[in-house]
């Protein structure tokens, strides 16, 4: 799928990259090299891919190096145009300089961000949505330090969260990736001549005025930064990992069971408080996380249909796993849960989700959510539960059924899983080193 015809793409590419040090201080962070070639070069022939043919790059700091390579595009098979900002405009001033170019939806990237993704799924997202301003999102681990992104399930986005947080407050691990596809009424909210950044500035202004969108991938996009993260987006490169994880190639993915497998379980759990992560959990999903595993968790949670709490309440321990999670440096790609149960005729319960469905378990209706979403390979993953609805799903979806002696033990059926293990970590460990 290709992005429209005339479609512009803008590059943020003016910062100094003063965290990378003596890197930066004779050549922009995007002109540095992976594999070979300049980060820039890399960003330029992905959107020629999918059918960009017009660049116009934002330039400031060391702005001759970039123009010096690139020159006008044409080697590369685009037109590349530049504006030079007279002084820093951050991530969104320099745009406004040039609003009278910007006649259509238009798509903005940073300069200093490493990505391989399906850009024309994301552009048909945007239509699709009737967006105004759609935004890349996707989880990290290091979440405390970034600012986060509060989207609702129809993934229309409702709040930013800038850093610090509040260690009193949790929220979903969704951070803004540095790629936007906008429309020009993005204008009218950035003041010219001033240094303006979409994620502080713009976009928690404007999300109440327009339709402001977050398309969650778990495609590769990551930022070269800090010297940690430039050596890490090399190694990947090297390793082939940043071609693999286009959408357009199936992934592998771990799902994983919550109650009783990533969480004591306390009968219907439905209170916040009593949440709590069983030890090395954290350690088993970055485990998950290094790997090329997608981390994916598909749990019943009956506790809706049976009135105990709210889908907000629930998805607030949601929250508060993620939060966990990520202060142990791990996070999760994705979430499905099923709120129905098929008993009904009880007072007190709800009756909206006293249901039979296709997405509670053993039934399979969650990870073929999941495959849709992901594109995954089930043959070649895993799926690690406690009970015998987990091996059953899995077995039934096509992947390697995984029990733990945790809870359950997966003692209350007869059907038995491919492999047995004591709990999460020592499952995942295996399932990597091992390559079950």
């Amino acid at each position: 799928m290709k992005i429209p015809s005339g479609t512009k793409v803008l590059i943020a590419a003016g910062g100094k990259g003063t965290r990378l040090g003596k890197k930066t201080k004779k050549i922009p962070k995007p002109m540095l090299k992976i594999g070979g070639f300049p980060l820039l070069e890399h960003q330029i022939k992905l959107f020629k891919r999918y059918g960009a043919k017009e660049i116009i790059i934002l330039t400031h700091y060391l702005s001759e190096i970039i123009e010096r390579y690139l020159k006008d595009g044409k080697a590369l098979g685009v037109k590349i145009t530049y504006f030079k900002e007279k002084k820093p405009l951050g991530t969104a001033g320099g745009i406004k300089e040039i609003e009278d170019k910007l006649k259509e939806d238009f798509i903005v990237v940073m300069g200093d961000v490493m990505l391989e993704m399906d850009i024309g799924r994301l552009f048909y997202f945007h239509k699709r949505k009737k967006s105004a301003f759609t935004l890349v999102l996707h989880p990290n681990n290091h979440p405390d330090d970034s600012d986060l992104v509060e989207i609702d399930r129809n993934q229309k986005v409702i709040a930013f969260h800038s850093k610090p947080h509040p260690k009193n407050k949790y929220f979903r691990n969704l951070v803004n990736a540095g790629l936007y596809v906008l429309s020009p009424k993005i204008l009218k909210y950035i003041k010219k001549g001033e240094k303006v950044d979409f994620g502080k500035d713009v976009f928690p202004k404007v999300i109440k005025k327009e339709t402001v969108y977050g398309y969650n991938t778990a495609e590769y996009l990551k930022d070269i930064g800090t010297p940690e993260r430039l050596i890490e987006v090399k190694r990947d490169y090297l390793g082939g990992k940043i071609k693999r994880f286009n959408r357009k190639n199936k992934r592998r993915a771990i799902f994983m069971d919550r109650d009783g497998v990533i969480n004591k379980n306390v009968g219907l759990l439905h209170k916040i408080e009593d949440f709590k992560l069983f030890p090395n959990i954290g350690k088993a999903i970055k485990k998950i996380n290094n790997s090329e595993f997608l981390a994916i968790v598909i749990t019943n949670q009956p506790v809706i249909a049976r009135n105990l709490c709210s889908i907000e309440e629930l998805e607030e321990i949601h929250k508060k796993m993620e939060t966990f999670l990520g202060r142990e440096g791990a996070k999760l790609d994705a979430i499905y849960y099923c709120p129905h149960h098929p008993d009904k005729g009880f007072p007190e319960e709800n009756k909206k989700y006293k249901i039979k469905c296709n997405c509670r378990k053993p039934k399979i209706g969650l990870v073929k959510k999941a495959e849709k979403d992901f594109n995954i390979d089930f043959k070649k993953s895993y799926f690690i539960g406690d009970s015998f609805r987990d091996i059953l799903c899995a077995k039934r979806a096509g992947a390697v059924a995984v029990g733990v002696k945790t809870c359950k033990g997966c003692q209350e059926g007869d059907i038995k899983p491919d492999y047995y293990f004591d709990n999460l970590y020592q499952a995942v460990k295996s399932i990597i080193k091992n390559n079950l």
